[in-house]
């Protein structure tokens, strides 16, 4: 079962990362656009891939990651890595729903920042993903 699991997280990953790198982008053309179905369009490809794929993914990426720690809690949690990592974690989190955030200013017409904002905003998980695969394959402390 313990593969089956961690298969399962690894795919729920992807599909979240998958989602949070393309939501940001999303962000950068609706924040370049001008006319109002180009504008209307945005909001509802962003809505979907916010409710339907990014906020699933990350449940299912949360409760498969916390399984895959209960068959080991005593050994998981005497790594350091693994710290490292859920630290990590807590800040993607803290990212979704910031985009959430960001994603309802989109939604009421209210944002502010330029597209070059969300061309940045678009880097930070590509760091955090860069940092988790490094705890999680080399295990460095």
């Amino acid at each position: 079962m313990l593969l089956w699991v961690k298969a399962f997280h690894i795919v729920s990953v992807i599909c979240w990362f998958a989602a949070l790198f393309y939501l940001p982008r999303l962000f950068v053309y609706h924040a370049s656009s001008s006319d109002k179905i180009s504008i209307e369009r945005f909001k509802i490809m962003e809505r979907k891939l916010y409710r339907g794929i990014s906020t699933p993914s990350m449940i299912a990426t949360l409760v498969l990651g916390f399984w895959l720690i209960s068959y080991n809690v005593e050994g998981y949690l005497a790594s350091g890595w693994l710290h490292a990592k859920l630290f990590l974690v807590a800040l993607l989190v803290a990212y979704h729903f910031y985009s959430g955030y960001l994603l309802k200013q989109f939604r009421d017409d209210k944002n502010t920042r330029s597209h070059v904002f969300y061309r940045w905003f678009n880097e930070f998980p590509v760091l955090i993903l860069i940092a988790v695969v490094i705890l999680v394959v080399v295990k460095p402390f």
